[in-house]
């Protein structure tokens, strides 16, 4: 195929330059760019015990995290077991607010009572010790499918992470690894003839990748090598949908499923999806990803749709609560920026809602940079907590450098979670503050660097063809970010605020050399929050990219910063 010169350029800047590689990412090969799943640590042992418990006829539980890597992964393992007509299994989500993320040892004596021989985990598991011991106590094997980091691994039948060796790609979903699962177990099922396995055509399992590219999308792990091959071929399936659910979601919140991206799972899907365990209702998610009856699917999606909107108006309170106590307590506003010179802020009431806390935090880090720390009290009377850091500080480090002011906590660079005793929380913010100033500056300004766009473009050139060249490169994400293009020669005709709170920013662009006009905004950004004031008749440089606009037609630029005029 043709490759223009823009879109050589932009693969070489992500290191891609021999004709082969550029091949290879740009038309991904499913067959030649993804690993053999019996090259996970422990497959044939895992699949060899499911099979067994298939021919006995054992019982089954699926145990998946509530979010939208746990559910889709869950869907897809129960669509297969539907698939060769076994019934006898089910599928357990833990609550998030009464029991929180884990493998539980309440959940599995509960599974064991209603006769459970063997659960399979995903997205949890991989330093379960304690909870696969009470499991093999009472007589309970468990295959662990997980993707977070190994410390200890439990005695389990087998825990399939492609972070243990020899896997080639550590990067998976904890719903790709279910997928490997599933296909391994597809193949070896074949292979002994079984009767259930050899009816199903070959490459079924390939229907189940619209489950991968969800969840590939919405736990944010790179989307690069094989988890580039799953997202592109599952946004393709995602498109051809058969699903009942997503059909129906797909209609409520006015989604094109035909032309589907990666925006639209992130922006809209997975949302909904999480919106169900954020508002006590982990089970709707997975029923409407499962569901074949149309009218189901349908009264699924509106009440996810109703979730949703009580979730965001819930955080809305939270992130408004937080915004006074911040003016309050240190005398600066969150849209401000950081005016207190605080890295750390720490808030809590515990009236608030634990499961809604990172989204707070994460607004809140977004007006002001630096860590933002808020949290609440759960159903069980526990006060846990959630982080959102700019890049700044790392909260690995932080809760490493914190003592022992957590009951539990964990995560990763950019979020976390954490519990705190009634007794602790109170030097909390202290204590956060102390050890972010012990592990000092790890990067400066969180502001983009005028000189770290991609290309430069006027207004004139940015058309349906520039944006069908620089959509060869998707679906994007970590590792493969949008690319960032700054607009030059342009004049500020009209600047305003939008939405509810009036907490967004748009404005609009002329090409001072041709008249070009365009679009421009972002979510949750006030005009004082670029490194250049936008005024009307101004000129300004625009670092941005650029974006399908869903609501008028047309292509719109994404605002990442505003800069001088060059």
């Amino acid at each position: 195929m043709e490759v223009s010169n823009l879109v050589r350029s932009l693969l070489s800047k992500r290191g891609i330059e021999t004709e082969i590689d550029i091949a290879s990412f740009l038309n991904p090969d499913y067959e030649l760019h993804t690993h053999d799943p019996f090259l996970l640590s422990g497959m044939d042992v895992a699949v060899d015990r499911v099979l067994r418990a298939i021919e006995r006829g054992e019982r089954i539980a699926v145990y998946a995290d509530f979010d939208c890597d746990g559910i889709p992964g869950a869907a897809l393992l129960s669509d297969f077991f539907k698939r060769i007509g076994y019934e006898n299994f089910e599928v357990y989500l833990p609550h998030r607010d009464r029991e929180g993320y884990g493998f539980h040892t309440e959940a599995i004596s509960a599974l064991a009572g209603r006769g459970v021989k063997l659960i399979i985990t995903i997205d949890v598991g991989t330093n379960a010790v304690g909870a696969v011991a009470h499991a093999k106590e009472l007589g309970v094997d468990v295959i662990v499918t997980d993707h977070h980091e190994v410390t200890e691994l439990p005695d389990a039948v087998a825990v399939l992470n492609p972070k243990i060796v020899p896997y080639p790609f550590p990067h998976l979903c904890g719903a790709a690894v279910a997928f490997k699962f599933v296909q391994a177990a597809l193949a070896e099922g074949k292979r002994r003839k079984l009767a259930a396995f050899e009816k199903i055509p070959d490459g079924w399992e390939k229907w189940l990748l619209d489950m991968v590219a969800i969840a590939t999308v919405a736990d944010m792990v790179p989307l690069t090598g094989e988890n580039r091959v799953l997202a592109h071929w599952g946004l393709q399936v995602l498109r051809k949908s058969q699903r009942a659910g997503i059909n129906a979601l797909c209609a409520k919140v006015r989604l094109r499923k035909k032309e589907l991206t990666e925006d639209d799972i992130g922006f809209s899907i997975a949302p909904r999806i999480n919106a169900a365990s954020r508002m006590d209702e982990p089970d709707l998610a997975l029923k409407l990803l499962t569901t074949t009856d149309s009218n189901e699917a349908e009264n699924l999606a509106a009440q996810l749709e109703k979730l949703n909107a009580s979730r965001k108006g819930v955080v809305a309170g939270i992130v408004k609560q937080a915004r006074c106590t911040l003016q309050q307590r240190y005398g600066e506003s969150a849209q401000g920026g950081s005016a207190s010179g605080r890295r750390v802020i720490v808030l809590g009431n515990p009236e608030w809602k634990p499961a809604l806390l990172g989204l707070a935090a994460n607004s809140i880090m977004g007006e002001r940079g630096g860590v933002v720390c808020l949290w609440g009290r759960d159903v069980n009377g526990k006060l846990k907590g959630s982080c959102r850091s700019d890049g700044e500080v790392s909260l690995v480090d932080l809760f490493a450098n914190a003592g022992d002011i957590f009951e539990e906590s964990g995560g990763h660079k950019a979020s976390g979670g954490f519990t705190v005793s009634h007794e602790q929380v109170h030097s909390l913010s202290e204590v956060l503050a102390e050890a972010a100033v012990r592990l000092g500056r790890t990067a400066a300004s969180s502001k983009v660097e005028e000189s770290a766009h991609d290309f430069l473009l006027s207004l004139s050139e940015i058309t349906s063809a520039l944006y069908k060249q620089v959509s060869m490169l998707a679906p994007f994400g970590i590792g493969n970010e949008k690319p960032l293009f700054r607009i030059t020669e342009t004049i500020v005709t009209e600047v305003r605020r939008f939405g509810k709170e009036k907490n967004h920013t748009e404005v609009i662009l002329e090409c001072r050399r041709t008249g070009s006009r365009a679009r421009a905004f972002d979510f949750f950004r006030s005009p004082e929050d670029f490194s250049l004031l936008p005024a009307a008749g101004s000129e300004a440089s625009v670092l941005g990219t650029i974006e399908r606009d869903t609501f008028r037609g047309g292509l719109v630029l994404r605002i990442v910063d505003i800069v001088p005029a060059a």
